[in-house]
């Protein structure tokens, strides 16, 4: 499989990191900072080119890893070399009636949500294809994408704003909730290394726990509270501020704003 990148940023690299392992996939970038070109080639071993070949072929699979607001340049200047290519986007906001448009009509497009933890091996990526595409090319898609962890394909093009929501933007939400856990142990005393660990490593454990046992969330909540105890106490507290109705609350912005986004790139 050849697989050309265009952007190497984070997420590219993450990909990259991944797919290189692989055998029998060529990977190629295009990448305007020179440091970077410079550092992916000699980590992975990748073709580092400032700018887009003169022309692709229909066995390739071009992976759009630059951000939204840039993307609508990058596939109107992809358009008359594309020569049928895959396109993968990875780009939050732009539909595939959109892509399409700004890449001269081709409908050999799949959508992609990935999250960070993809850095590090443990992503998980929504993914959407419209029903005509045809099956290899999902499966390239999904073969990319699993290199960097778990996949999940979605019935509806509205379902990768679902996935947003829930897991493109959750370790921001996750993340937000180990800030104040370690903002906690500062404040009763312990160094930021501590108070750091204490965080991860709870969170760490827990998750195992939550996997491990097959029980809800809910349940092994409950199990962690006496009557009359410490942390129903700190549980009674986070439901009289509405915590959980705050998050859904904020998953849901999130959503929306993905949306929005879809209606603005679809009138550029």
């Amino acid at each position: 499989m050849n697989v050309l990148f265009i952007g190497g940023g984070n997420m590219a690299t993450a990909i990259i990191g991944g797919l290189y392992r692989q055998p029998g996939t060529t990977i190629s970038v295009v990448e305007h900072s020179e440091e970077k070109r410079d550092a992916l080639a000699a980590k992975y071993g990748v073709t580092a080119l400032s700018a887009l070949p003169a022309a692709l072929s229909a066995d390739d699979v071009i992976v759009l890893a630059v951000k939204p607001q840039n993307l609508k340049a990058v596939c109107t200047e992809l358009a008359p070399r594309l020569n049928g290519a895959l396109l993968v986007s990875i780009a939050a906001g732009v539909d595939i009636a959109t892509l399409s448009r700004w890449s001269g009509g081709t409908t050999r497009i799949v959508r992609v949500m990935p999250n960070t933890p993809a850095l590090v091996g443990k992503g998980v990526s929504g993914l959407y294809a419209a029903a005509d595409v045809a099956v290899a090319d999902r499966n390239a898609a999904e073969a990319i994408m699993m290199a960097v962890g778990r996949v999940l394909w979605v019935g509806t093009e509205s379902g990768i704003d679902d996935v947003i929501a829930v897991s493109g933007s959750g370790p921001a939400y996750v993340f937000h909730f180990v800030e104040a856990l370690e903002a906690v142990g500062r404040d009763v005393g312990f160094d930021a290394e501590t108070a750091r660990q204490l965080a991860l490593e709870t969170f760490e454990g827990a998750i195992a726990l939550l996997r491990d046992s097959g029980e809800p969330a809910g349940e092994l909540k409950r199990k962690v509270m006496s009557k009359g105890g410490t942390t129903e106490r700190a549980i009674a507290s986070f439901e009289d501020d509405r915590v959980k109705e705050a998050i859904v609350r904020g998953a849901l912005a999130c959503r929306a704003r993905a949306v929005e986004m879809s209606a603005d790139f679809s009138r550029s």
